[in-house]
């Protein structure tokens, strides 16, 4: 129940619609209970049972409400058909089909509204469940697979609204059902209404046992879809090096596991969950057969009942199943929708790391220098880098250069805040970044990494993403700046083409020219680029190299660089070497030293 409690808190926005489908649904069971009852009187003038009362009758008190009723209805049918008994059959038929008719209009008026809450809910968990996925760490994603974060966003949020909020819906209308039905019920006769009572415990006992072990099976089934997505996913992602290698086989074989194991699971949880009905109808019919002996042992032995009322009496008790029956699979729901609400739960509760503090400062310049002071940082046991310091002066070029894993663009996710470090602090003019907002330390800095990642949109709203709003002019500037308008202009609906998924209707440079429009045209004072050039043939680089150079102009940058021959113009290079800094210095300087650098040059000579 605590996860029920946990989604429920998503309805408050929505609670005028509960609150008119608790309305509506309270007349329902009302109408539903009266219309069974009402067959009394029809069954009279049938039997021929109505007895004829010509004065209309006087209400007393509550506890001769049922003789009133009764009293008065014989009055109408007696005033209304006089000697023609037809007429009193047609006045209480259509008694019967307007109370059924209200029944219904309040039935539909009740599931019309929950309509809107459980779909607002749906909605408002989606959004939020969207935003924090965004919000958390890119750490996050390293332990998650993306597929299964699909699979919580979407069949999981599905199964809350199936399970959770179709529960909403019986919460009221269910149990007043039963409890009208059975209100009439001891009217009629409070005897048989009471040797009923003896077997719904045992109904329920047996009922409950069945759904025990449904949550664990509903988790394994959501898991096992979370595994398959992510297959797909990766699948989708990695197609090329897929077919290249020939490893169709082995992908399917892997995918084809996951979705036998989901097949197990899947049957395994609706074959419980299918016994509920069965189940569930078997022990009403039983409970029916039960009351056709005990209630017919009154009508022909005893002569406690007459016969119409024993047959309303068993309209209402089967009027019971229906609801019972719903009742019992809503607590199978329940412990399905246990399942999905704590994976859903569990990313909506994870605590981000990458905190902000109350009040953070926004700072919207950049004056004087970014300082990592004594910074350490380990992604998991090893450190990756211990007790480094470097100083990027304002309008200065800082490149980093060394072999992978030396700790390079670890140094791009620290100034960006992607992760925080474990010791040390970064600041920016004085400021920890630590105590800026998120927001106003990135809007400070412009990242072009080697991946160019692109969206599956048109080229002018892939370089509007670096500012809200740009004008196309800003957007045809920052192009010209980066390269790129030229091949822009060439495509079939120039800055309107969709570039498709991941941008793979472009080669790879003009990938990466688009990506330093989008930086370009963000303006930022601090710019990063994360080896935006290794990935390049040589014609490429060249316009990549041009476009980088006239975006650094005046700005401050951090350049990690793979080809060496790109940064030589660089204020300070630093040689990174295990995670620690082996040289520092100008092109010139770090040849002199005839060290690390002068060794890294002459491989990547020779290689070229």
């Amino acid at each position: 129940m605590d996860y029920f409690k946990k989604i429920l808190r998503f309805a408050k926005p929505y609670r005028k619609y509960g609150y008119l489908n608790i309305f509506f649904n309270i007349l329902y069971a009302l109408f539903s209970a009266l219309s069974f009852a009402a067959l009394i009187p029809m069954l009279d003038v049938l039997f021929d049972k109505t007895k004829k009362v010509f004065e209309e009758p006087k209400y007393t008190d509550i506890g001769h409400l049922k003789d009133y009723l009764q009293e008065f209805i014989n009055y109408r049918v007696t005033a209304y058909s006089g000697d023609d008994e037809m007429k009193g059959l047609v006045l209480v038929i259509g008694l019967i089909l307007v109370l059924f008719l209200l029944k219904n209009l309040f039935n539909y008026l009740a599931m019309y509204f929950i309509t809107f809450l459980r779909n607002g809910v749906l909605k408002d968990i989606r959004n939020k469940l969207y935003k924090k996925v965004v919000e958390l760490p890119i750490s996050y994603y390293s332990e998650k697979r993306k597929g299964d974060v699909i699979a919580r966003i979407t069949s999981d949020v599905l199964e809350i609204q199936h399970s959770f909020l179709s529960v909403l819906e019986l919460i009221v209308r269910e149990p007043l059902t039963i409890f009208f039905t059975i209100i009439i019920m001891f009217g009629i006769s409070t005897k048989l209404t009471l040797f009923v009572f003896i077997f719904i415990p045992v109904a329920g006992m047996i009922i409950s046992r069945i759904g025990k072990s449904l949550k664990k099976k509903s988790d394994d089934v959501q898991r096992e879809q979370g595994e398959f997505l992510s297959i797909i996913e990766e699948t989708l992602g990695g197609l090329r090096v897929i077919k290249a290698f020939n490893s169709e086989s082995r992908f399917y074989k892997t995918f084809s596991e996951s979705t036998k194991r989901f097949f197990n699971y899947s049957n395994i949880l609706l074959n419980r969950q299918n016994l509920a009905s069965p189940t569930g109808e078997f022990l009403g019919i039983l409970v029916i057969g039960i009351l056709l002996w005990f209630g017919g042992k009154m009508v022909l032995v005893d002569g406690t009942l007459d016969a119409s009322s024993f047959i309303a009496y068993m309209g209402l008790a089967y009027n019971i199943l229906t609801p019972a029956k719903a009742i019992s699979k809503a607590s199978y729901s329940v412990k399905k929708g246990n399942a999905a609400a704590e994976r859903v739960l569990e990313i909506l509760e994870t605590e981000n790391p990458i905190a902000e503090i109350d009040n953070p400062i926004e700072q919207t310049s950049f004056e004087s220098e970014i300082n990592l002071q004594n910074i350490s940082f380990k992604y998991e046991d090893e450190y990756v880098l211990k007790n480094f310091n470097l100083t990027v002066k304002k309008g200065n070029t800082v490149a980093l250069v060394g072999q992978s894993g030396s700790g390079k663009s670890t140094i791009a996710n620290l100034v960006t805040r992607f992760y925080d470090v474990n010791e040390g602090q970064i600041s920016i003019d004085s400021n920890n970044i630590k105590n800026l907002s998120k927001k106003s330390l990135r809007s400070l800095l412009g990242l072009v990494t080697q991946d160019s990642i692109l969206f599956n949109d048109t080229v002018k709203n892939n370089i509007g993403l670096g500012k809200e709003n740009a004008s196309d002019e800003e957007i045809i500037e920052a192009a010209k700046i980066a390269n790129a308008h030229d091949f822009i202009v060439s495509l079939p609906k120039g800055y309107q083409t969709n570039i498709g998924d991941s941008g793979n209707k472009l080669s790879g440079g003009q990938k990466q020219r688009l990506s330093i429009a989008r930086a370009v045209l963000k303006n930022p004072p601090i710019m990063i680029l994360d080896e935006a050039t290794s990935a390049l043939d040589t014609e490429s680089e060249r316009l990549v190299q041009d476009a980088l150079e006239k975006m650094m102009q005046n700005r401050t940058s951090i350049v990690i660089a793979h080809r060496l021959s790109t940064i030589q113009n660089a204020d300070t290079i630093v040689v990174l070497h295990k995670g620690e800094i082996a040289e520092q210095g100008t092109h010139a300087e770090l040849l002199e030293l005839n060290g690390i650098y002068k060794k890294l040059v002459q491989m990547q000579s020779l290689s070229a």
